[in-house]
C-alpha cells in the first residue's frame, strides 16, 4: 500500500513569498532545494547573487522570481540575455540588490557572505520584514545597530546558523532580539547557553603540527560541507568566537553566560542550562537544511530533505572543554565582545583578510591569529553609530591586516 504524502496543498493566499539574498552560495542553494521540495508552499520574489551569473540565471529560469539581480554591474547584459524569453526582470549593481532586499516579501533569507551583506540586510530590516539571518557579519560587525533598527521598524529576526537556530528552538517564543535587555520568552529561567564546535580538522594537533598545515588540510571539515573561509574559521575556532558575539546580540545574555564546548560528532548544536538544573539540547545531523527549513516555515515546521537522526547508530556523544592555548582565537573573540565598540568589527575584518592570505599560502596557519591581534592593537576603540561607520572601520581594519 502506497504511503500517503504529508505535504498538503497550500492555498495561494497562504503561500510565503521569499526574497533570497545570496542565491548562488551554499545557503542559497540549500534554501532553493527546500523550496523546490515544497511546491505550492513558497514563491520567490527575488534572487540576488554576486558574480555567478550563469547559476543565478539557471535558478531564475527554474523558480521564476519577479526579479533576478547580479551585484556585478558588468554582468547585466549577460544576465539579461540568459533570461530572455522569461517573465523575470534582470537588474544589476549594489542599488538593485538593495531594492530587491526591500521588496514586499514574507521572508528575506540573508545569505550574502561577508560585509557585502550588511546594507542589504539592513534594507530588509527597515522594510519590516521577517529576516532569516545566515550572515554572521551583520551581528558581529553591527550588532548594536541591527538590533536597534529591528526594534525601530518592527522586523523579526530568525537565526539560521545551526547553533543560534538551535537556541531559538529551545527557548520559545522569542521572535526577535529582546528589547532593551528584556527577559521575555522564558529567558528569565535561563542560566547559561552553550554552543558546540566540532573542533575542526586539527582538534588533536599540537601547536608544532599546526605550524605546517596547508590550506588543503584546513578546508577539509570533518562533519560539515562548507565554503573555504568558514572551514578555516572552524579550524582556528574563530567561527565559534564569532558565534559568541552573534549570540550576545540575538539573545538577552551577558558574555559570561555564553559558553563553548567541543563536540566532535556535531549532533548537539546548543545546550540551554535552566535555573532549576535542567539542560535542554537541540540535536540533529550536521546538515544546514534543518535550520534553513525551520527558518522558512517558522512558526510551523516542514519536512527537510535530510537524513533523520538515529542515536543508536551514533552510539556515543563526546564533549570536551576548548584548549585556548592551542586555539587562542576563541579567547580573542571573547575579549573583543567584552571590549565592545568597534572591536568585533575589527576582529571580523582582520580575520577575513588573514584567512584569505592563508588560503593563498602567503602566511602560515598560526599567523592568522597573530594578524588579528596586531590589527586590534593598531586600531583605536571607538563607537560605531551608522552603517557607514561600520564599513569605514571594516575597510581600515582590512588595510592594516593586509600590511601586518
Amino acid at each position: 500500500m502506497k504511503a500517503k504524502s504529508r505535504v498538503l496543498p497550500i492555498p495561494a493566499a497562504q503561500k510565503k513569498s521569499v526574497t533570497l539574498l545570496g542565491a548562488t552560495g551554499t545557503i542559497g542553494q540549500n534554501t532553493l532545494k527546500i523550496i523546490a521540495a515544497h511546491p505550492g508552499r513558497f514563491e520567490i520574489a527575488a534572487l540576488t547573487a554576486g558574480d555567478n551569473v550563469e547559476l543565478l540565471a539557471q535558478q531564475a529560469r527554474q523558480f521564476l522570481p519577479k526579479k533576478a539581480v547580479i551585484a556585478n554591474p558588468s554582468l547585466y547584459g549577460e544576465l539579461k540575455e540568459l533570461l530572455k524569453g522569461t517573465s523575470v526582470e534582470a537588474a544589476a549593481g549594489d542599488d538593485a540588490v538593495l531594492e530587491a532586499a526591500s521588496m514586499p516579501s514574507d521572508i528575506v533569507m540573508s545569505a550574502i557572505v561577508g560585509a557585502a551583506g550588511l546594507k542589504p540586510t539592513l534594507a530588509a530590516i527597515r522594510s519590516g520584514a521577517t529576516v532569516a539571518l545566515a550572515n554572521k557579519e551583520c551581528l558581529v560587525c553591527a550588532g548594536a545597530l541591527m538590533t536597534k533598527e529591528i526594534k525601530k521598524y518592527g522586523a523579526t529576526l530568525i537565526p539560521v546558523d545551526s547553533e543560534h537556530n538551535a537556541i531559538f528552538q529551545l527557548v520559545p517564543p522569542l521572535t526577535s532580539p529582546p528589547q532593551a535587555g528584556g527577559k521575555e520568552g522564558g529567558w528569565e529561567h535561563v542560566e547559561s547557553v552553550t554552543i558546540t564546535a566540532s573542533g575542526g580538522p586539527f582538534r588533536e594537533y599540537t601547536l608544532e603540527q599546526m605550524r605546517t598545515v596547508t590550506p588543503q588540510q584546513a578546508v577539509k571539515h570533518p562533519n560539515w560541507n562548507m565554503g573555504a573561509k568558514i572551514s578555516v574559521d572552524s579550524a582556528t575556532l574563530m567561527n565559534k568566537g564569532l558565534e559568541l558575539i552573534e549570540a550576545f546580540y540575538l539573545f538577552p545574555l551577558k558574555p559570561e553566560q555564553l559558553n563553548v564546548l567541543i563536540h566532535p560528532q556535531s549532533i548537539v548544536h546548543a545546550l540551554v542550562q535552566m535555573i532549576d538544573g535542567s539542560v535542554l539540547a537541540q540535536m540533529s545531523l550536521p546538515d544546514m537544511c534543518t535550520p534553513i527549513a525551520h527558518a522558512l516555515a517558522w512558526p510551523e515546521r516542514i519536512e527537510a530533505p535530510v537524513k533523520k537522526l538515529n542515536l543508536g547508530d551514533i552510539g556515543n556523544l563526546q564533549f570536551e572543554t576548548p584548549d585556548t592555548a592551542r586555539f587562542p582565537a576563541l579567547s580573542i573573540a571573547r575579549e573583543a565582545l567584552i571590549r565592545g565598540g568597534n572591536a568585533p568589527t575589527v576582529l571580523n575584518a582582520a580575520n577575513e583578510i588573514a584567512v584569505h592570505r592563508f588560503l593563498k599560502s602567503e602566511i602560515g596557519f598560526l599567523d592568522i591569529v597573530k594578524i588579528i591581534e596586531r590589527t586590534l592593537e593598531n586600531m583605536d576603540n571607538v563607537r560605531l553609530e551608522t552603517i557607514d561607520d561600520v564599513l569605514a572601520c571594516d575597510k581600515a581594519a582590512r588595510r592594516i591586516a593586509e600590511e601586518s
